[in-house]
């Protein structure tokens, strides 16, 4: 499938969603999105926020960040069982999740690229 051409282009920088509604909506909006799922206070969530910014400005996915206890139904729909958790999306269905703690800008990147399409 090709690139929706009416789809807003990706932003370079993470766009902070606020509950589920948002997410829907922006997910919907671009065909590859990355969801950083974090929670305050959280060390490695704090650690990984430089690398999604990177990963925005690296990939063509769209990337935002959602704190999902400012939407309780949202860890029980992407089954969080722990934080960060990294959610890939691609034509609004999600794909592929990371979940392992923190992983470095490369790891993400080569995440987000191997379900990209040309």
């Amino acid at each position: 499938m090709t690139r929706n051409r009416s789809a807003p282009s990706a932003p370079d920088s993470p766009v902070d969603l606020d509950d589920g509604d948002d997410l829907d909506a922006f997910v919907a909006a671009h065909d590859l999105a990355l969801v950083d799922l974090y929670t305050e206070g959280c060390s490695l969530c704090q650690a990984i926020e430089p690398v999604v910014g990177n990963v925005a400005r690296a990939t063509d996915a769209a990337v935002a960040t959602l704190n999902p206890r400012d939407d309780p139904p949202l860890v029980e729909e992407y089954d969080v069982r722990s934080v960060p958790t990294l959610l890939l999306f691609v034509d609004g269905e999600l794909v592929d999740r990371m979940a392992e703690g923190f992983r470095g800008t490369e790891a993400v990147v080569e995440f987000v690229t191997a379900h990209q399409r040309d």
